[in-house]
């Protein structure tokens, strides 16, 4: 029985095995007993505060302590045997990257958890769109650079050149950006979006040839609905390049209607005709009290009378039109007013023999 206690597998005894083992086995139990006092204890005492930090706080900090204290359990178990000196310098560097990561992934959580929190809602409750893009973008850019440090410091601490291997990434990503120099153009797009506010979300707008409503603005590429229902995607960088005719600025629609008249209107209905115009708009609740009215023109089948009025912002501008050809065609009606129609008369000139 005592040969067998003393006799070594792989380099150790059964007993320094067990002590191994046992170390280990106390780590998960160790580890357990924290998941417990901080599911049952820990988290009892922060409900009764007023603020949420601390329940945030314990709840990222619990899984990531666990996972360290099972680490750093399997680490004392392992020095604690006599192991070849390739292997323990191998298990040692992936310890030294094990360790960064979970502490990496610890703040990780824990700035998520307070962007969730505090700044999603705050950006929510704001009228601007900006930080609505932004706080998202933000948030996954400070994570990537959370983890990029993390595996930076962790291979340092393991004994790779790290010096070597960024400037290896820096040439990559040199690469990378020629690549994807469209996709970078379209994400400076967005910003320039989100800063010179051409637009927000609803709002109408014309560019390169589509008319439609915005549906949504992205960091690549912004969503259009055009008036026939269709949903149109175009890249950020276009609206850095090309005028933006919003629509929905407009202080109020300017509708210009050339009526033609017949010849034989005589100047005293010419007259009546344009004041008949001008009392249609005034009488109109949706359009401006300002309009212009001109007999502007001899044709070659009518007199012309423009009529320039403005329809108020926010009104229907189709309904609109509609009641105000409405009165028009009614009034003139009434006036037996004519409206002129392409006419030719022809003359057959016979020729003497």
């Amino acid at each position: 029985m005592e040969s067998i206690l003393t006799q070594e597998y792989y380099g150790n005894t059964p007993i320094e095995w067990v002590i191994a083992f046992s170390i280990i086995l106390f780590s998960v139990l160790a580890a357990r007993l924290i998941y417990w006092l901080f599911s049952k204890i820990v988290r009892i005492f922060t409900a009764k505060s007023k603020t949420k930090l601390d329940d945030i706080l314990v709840d990222m900090i619990e899984e990531p302590a666990v996972y360290m204290v099972v680490i750093i359990g399997i680490w004392f178990a392992i020095k604690t045997l006599t192991l070849p000196e390739g292997l323990v310098d191998v298990i040692g560097r992936g310890y030294q990257v094990i360790v960064a990561l979970v502490i990496g992934w610890l703040l990780s959580r824990l700035f998520s958890a307070i962007c969730r929190e505090y700044l999603f809602p705050l950006a929510e409750k704001s009228e601007n769109d900006l930080d609505d893009v932004l706080v998202p973008v933000i948030t996954k850019g400070v994570n990537i650079m959370i983890w990029a440090l993390a595996i930076v410091i962790g291979l340092n601490n393991a004994g790779y050149d790290v010096a070597a291997l960024i400037a290896g990434l820096g040439i990559g990503g040199l690469a990378l950006a020629m690549a994807a120099k469209d996709t970078v153009a379209n994400v400076f797009g967005g910003f320039t979006i989100f800063t010179d506010k051409p637009f927000f979300i609803n709002d109408r707008i014309i560019i390169s040839g589509h008319d439609g409503v915005v549906q949504e603005i992205g960091i690549r590429s912004t969503r259009l609905k055009t008036l026939s229902g269709r949903v149109v995607t175009i890249p950020n960088s276009t609206f850095a390049d090309s005028p933006v005719e919003n629509i929905s600025w407009e202080p109020s629609r300017k509708v210009k209607i050339d009526l033609g008249l017949t010849y034989d209107t005589s100047p005293k209905d010419m007259q009546k005709a344009m004041q008949l115009l001008k009392d249609i708009n005034a009488q109109n609740p949706h359009t401006e009290e300002d309009c212009v009215v001109s007999f502007n023109a001899f044709g070659d089948f009518a007199m012309n009378v423009m009529f320039i009025y403005y329809i108020i912002q926010g009104e229907s501008i189709a309904g609109t039109q509609t009641e105000i050809n409405m009165a028009i065609l009614t009034s003139f009606n009434e006036a037996g007013l004519e409206f002129a129609f392409p006419t030719q008369t022809l003359y057959n000139v016979s020729q003497a023999n």
